[in-house]
């Protein structure tokens, strides 16, 4: 996971295994994390979609990269949200509690799990074993770490979604490359009119997933 974790820094044009990418891709640089706080990403998008026989990892669909994008949206500013305190916990029809926008959750809650991990296993999060990552991850959702005052489930779910969103939005947004996301699931994406299919339960779509900009799988 070292050698994920170093290239993780400067390109996502990597496998879940950590090798290079497709030839002829452009690396990307991200414009809102640093070195650190991108290495945690592209591990732990790694470890929440892994590749497998189902289809491309989160890693391979360049979820880290439409995360970054999001970054420098209106929403992850907060100003789709309310802001404005008393910020008063209690139960969960009081809707979201705390002072952060997404980006803020990112930066605190990447500097909270990457101290945790220093702590307790004496290296950041990217440079530990899978096992280990899915353990902190676990602990993370469960709420049992702690990052300053920001509960760690409200981190773990907040990645977890625009981790989702990465994976299985149209590719126009930076991530599910090559629509592999809209694939894995069977699909069809933007086609005009597919309602004939909506009640044919189980029967197999017979064409393949289409974008926005009309890219095809």
């Amino acid at each position: 996971m070292q050698g994920l974790a170093s290239a993780a820094a400067c390109s996502t044009v990597l496998t879940s295994s950590g090798r290079a990418g497709p030839a002829g891709r452009t690396p990307y640089s991200p414009r809102f994390f640093d070195a650190a706080e991108w290495a945690f990403l592209v591990a732990a998008c790694d470890r929440l979609i892994p590749a497998d026989a189902n289809g491309p990892g989160a890693v391979a669909l360049d979820v880290p990269r439409f995360i970054d994008r999001q970054m420098d949206t209106p929403y992850a500013h907060g100003e789709q949200w309310y802001m404005s305190g008393p910020f008063v916990q209690g139960p969960d029809n009081l809707g979201y509690q705390l002072p952060y926008a997404p980006r803020d959750l990112y930066r605190h809650g990447i500097a909270g799990m990457n101290a945790h991990a220093a702590t307790r296993h004496g290296r950041p999060f990217a440079s530990l074993a899978p096992a280990v990552q899915d353990g902190l991850l676990q602990a993370a959702e469960k709420g049992s770490l702690v990052f300053g005052d920001i509960p760690s489930a409200v981190f773990f779910d907040q990645l977890l979604a625009n981790v989702m969103e990465g994976a299985f939005s149209d590719p126009i947004h930076g991530g599910n490359t090559g629509l592999g996301g809209w694939t894995m699931l069977g699909f069809p994406g933007a086609r005009a009119d597919f309602m004939d299919w909506v009640d044919q339960y189980g029967a197999h779509y017979p064409l393949g997933s289409v974008s926005i900009s009309g890219e095809r799988a």
